[in-house]
């Protein structure tokens, strides 16, 4: 028993090579998701102008006792689609019944949630933009009329029938609205885009996680996990968690700027929220292709990194900060990126060299 607990504890942990910077849900965050998220858009941080708007709406369809009409979250990962879905849920005092594209990969999966769900109900699928072509067409008849329509047997002999379900309000979650279909993204009468977040605005959310946690933290502490945040909630309770631990084993427990500083810096978080593979892709762009353009699939190859993975994960918040700009031609990195590396630009190199 004791090697299965064992077991379980290195799962829950951080794997050997895990980018604390990475914006993808762990399982360790998955367990202290719950606790951490705010119950009421009281407590929500952030978003303000779609807080306001959604409470309003839910406020609206409460006074009509309608279902709240389909919502629709898009926008980078991390910054609180999930929470925000679950708050649409309690708000109305109804179920959440969560969900994801990828696991509804055929039809009777999707058909067998919807006849479930009762009046009221929220489904949330994350993803949505992953969903199959086959499953998003059993979706629209549902979103629109409230009904499934299934086609049994084939050719002279096939019958349509429409099985009627409880009205609900789907919520998706998307990173990418640009894969999803037209015919899906109008029948959504509710769209918000998430942004990522200030520094201000995390140092309040760590200083709460903080709070919830029984992790001691002085404002400077809070203030420097957050300016390394990239912007993003997610991120910034796993830096929290990670700094804890430093704090706990070398600090006596009290996360100061100083312990803050120094834990980021052993994780290879530097003071603009970079890690390693982010100054690993600047670094290629900069040094071996003289600072670009260059095209995504040269740089994974020199990486040896998946290029769906730098563009997903890596590119974003190297964009927002104005480390890396896209061309016609491809990626190039930006004055301020050499500055941040300590390097010295080919443009002002060459100016040097004439000089000499």
């Amino acid at each position: 028993m004791a090697e299965k607990r064992e077991a379980r504890k290195i799962v829950l942990g951080p794997r050997d090579g895990e980018r604390v910077v990475t914006p993808a849900e762990t399982v360790e965050e998955a367990f202290l998701a719950t606790s951490l998220r705010p119950r009421s858009f009281d407590e929500y941080v952030g978003q303000h102008a779609l807080v306001e708007n959604l409470a309003i709406a839910i406020d609206a369809a409460k006074r009509r006792d309608e279902p709240l009409e389909h919502v629709l979250f898009y926008g980078p990962p991390g910054l609180g689609k999930t929470t925000l879905a679950a708050l649409i849920a309690r708000e109305l005092g109804r179920a959440l019944r969560p969900t994801s594209g990828p696991t509804l990969d055929k039809p009777k999966d999707l058909v067998g949630i919807l006849t479930s769900l009762q009046a009221g109900d929220v489904l949330f699928i994350d993803e949505i933009h992953r969903l199959g072509a086959v499953v998003e067409e059993f979706l629209y008849p549902a979103m629109e009329d409230f009904r499934v329509d299934i086609v049994m047997d084939s050719g002279a002999y096939a019958k349509t029938y429409k099985i009627p379900v409880e009205r609900f309000t789907l919520v998706g979650a998307t990173t990418r609205a640009g894969m999803l279909s037209a015919p899906l993204r109008e029948r959504f009468g509710l769209s918000y885009h998430l942004d990522y977040y200030s520094d201000e605005e995390l140092q309040k959310i760590v200083t709460r996680s903080a709070s919830v946690l029984g992790i001691p933290i002085e404002a400077a502490g809070a203030a420097t996990i957050a300016h390394r945040s990239r912007g993003t909630p997610r991120i910034a309770n796993r830096l929290l968690r990670r700094v804890r631990d430093y704090a706990e084993v070398r600090a006596g427990g009290t996360i100061t700027q100083a312990v803050a500083d120094e834990a980021l810096e052993r994780e290879g978080v530097d003071g603009r929220g970079l890690d390693r593979l982010d100054r690993a892709f600047l670094r290629t762009i900069a040094e071996q292709y003289r600072g670009g353009p260059v095209g995504l699939a040269a740089i994974a190859a020199t990486l040896t990194e998946d290029a769906e993975t730098l563009e997903d994960v890596v590119e974003p918040y190297l964009l927002k900060i104005g480390f890396v700009i896209r061309t016609a031609s491809g990626r190039k990195v930006t004055s301020a990126a050499y500055e941040h590396l300590q390097l010295v630009a080919p443009a002002d190199m060459e100016r040097q060299q004439r000089l000499l």
